[in-house]
């Protein structure tokens, strides 16, 4: 059973629907939190997690208790075989709780895509980054040590510590073998938090935390930085001296584990993620998404420029061009530490607001070209038609699955491009009229 720790969970995340949509804006989504988590060996080429990638939802009728009780009976058993103590066996397993809330979140399916502009302005906000900029100062010598060591920014470390917990206003509070315990005994996706459950015991087993203490998000996040345990296990790190990894009560701790996982993702500490650009109005937005990756020359020959209208650097290294919002809003170069970020929480979405909210704590200013706030807000099952309309019209992005992801952005911007539009893949009002989707505003 130890070789559990090793198993590997997969990514999804489409970065239109945001897999870390937040209905709350000042607390962490448990969806996000459970992208993050990280199997004890991953590869550093895919380490964000997302359950339905890595074992496909079935349907299933909800767990009952007397199915819970006896599948806590079998856990004791494979949590046993897997080293853990009799102790933490009997003080924390056996005394856990099936949480019908927590199958219920599991089983929800946002009804609507989210706008990057929705996304974006509730999370990088002047309150979060006049609080960034405060807790730099606070923890200014804190921070130097932690960069000395890891060779991460401060103000990114602040920047994922404000998303993911408004910087430790919010951990989540449901017992954390409680939900890990009933998604593991849950049909849909049992060998997932298998997992994660037994990686939480041996956590509880090493002494970083009593388990009555031991809160997080519904799906198992924790901490200031909301780590799944698989993700605490490999990249978690005592930097207070106190012989305990605590990512609840400890900063000094918590900040620097970010760090570790960034640097083990890795993070480029001379690099940046990337910045706001100005687009030409000839600009062929066919050469958009990530997958198009060039040499900052070339995008200088395209005519990008910085957003200020000054040159790109000449410098040596490969970038991608987004436009979250289409051609109207903002677009941006990113480069490797984009990818980093990404593999922390597989959101596009995510990964600009990160670095947006890090530029602006750092000292700089708010966007140029703002997202407008006025984009479709498409239901699940218009998303669904729209792709069964650009599968038909022989635009082929696959089976349709309700969710903006790059190939849908891609098929749209080969029918925009096959009309004569601006083809920058965005589902825009014109776009829908043509594919017979009606939307309201």
């Amino acid at each position: 059973m130890k070789n559990l720790r090793s198993l590997f969970p997969v990514i999804c995340g489409m970065s239109l629907v945001a897999c870390a949509q937040v209905s709350e804006p000042n607390k962490v989504d448990a969806q996000s939190s459970l992208q993050k988590s990280q199997s004890v060996q991953a590869t550093p080429t895919n380490t964000t997690a997302n359950t339905s990638a890595a074992q496909t939802p079935v349907p299933a009728p909800m767990l009952t208790q007397k199915e819970f009780s006896a599948c806590l009976i079998t856990f004791s058993a494979k949590a046993k075989a897997a080293g853990i103590s009799q102790n933490t066996i009997n003080n924390s397993l056996a005394k856990a709780e099936l949480n019908t809330q927590v199958l219920e979140l599991d089983r929800k399916q946002p009804e609507f895509t989210t706008s990057f502009a929705d996304y974006f302005n509730r999370r990088v906000t002047e309150q979060r980054v006049a609080q960034g900029r405060a807790l730099l100062v606070k923890h200014k010598d804190l921070f130097a040590r932690v960069e000395q060591e890891y060779g991460v920014p401060a103000a990114y470390l602040v920047s994922f510590w404000g998303l993911e917990t408004n910087f430790g206003s919010y951990f989540g509070n449901i017992p954390v073998v409680d939900s890990l315990a009933t998604l593991a005994c849950d049909a849909r996706r049992s060998t997932f938090f298998t997992i994660e459950l037994i990686n939480a015991l041996h956590i509880l087993d090493e002494g970083a935390i009593a388990p009555n203490k031991m809160k997080g998000s519904w799906a198992g996040a924790m901490g200031h930085v909301q780590f799944m345990p698989s993700s605490f296990l490999k990249n978690a790190v005592d930097f207070d001296g106190d012989h305990k990894r605590d990512l609840w009560n400890s900063t000094p701790d918590a900040m620097a584990s970010g760090a570790n996982f960034l640097k083990n993702l890795g993070w480029k500490t001379e690099g940046r993620w990337g910045r706001e650009v100005k687009l030409p109005k000839d600009f062929p937005f066919l050469e958009a998404g990530l997958k198009n990756n060039k040499p900052i020359a070339e995008w200088t020959k395209l005519g990008v420029m910085r957003a200020d209208n000054s040159p790109l650097p000449q410098a040596d290294i490969n970038a991608s061009l987004l436009v979250p919002s289409g051609h109207e809003g903002p677009a941006f170069l990113v480069y490797d530490n984009f990818n980093v970020i990404m593999r922390w929480n597989r959101s596009e979405f995510y990964a600009i607001a990160v670095g947006q909210l890090a530029d602006q704590i750092a000292g700089g200013g708010k966007l140029l070209q703002p997202p407008p706030v006025d984009a479709p807000r498409l239901h699940r099952d218009q998303v669904i038609a729209l792709q069964q309309q650009l599968n038909n019209k022989g635009f082929n992005l696959g089976t349709p699955d309700g969710i903006l992801g790059p190939a849908t952005r891609r098929a749209i911007g080969e029918f925009q491009h096959q009309k004569g539009m601006i083809a920058d893949g965005f589902p825009g009002t014109q776009v829908l009229g043509l594919l017979g989707i009606k939307v309201e505003r």
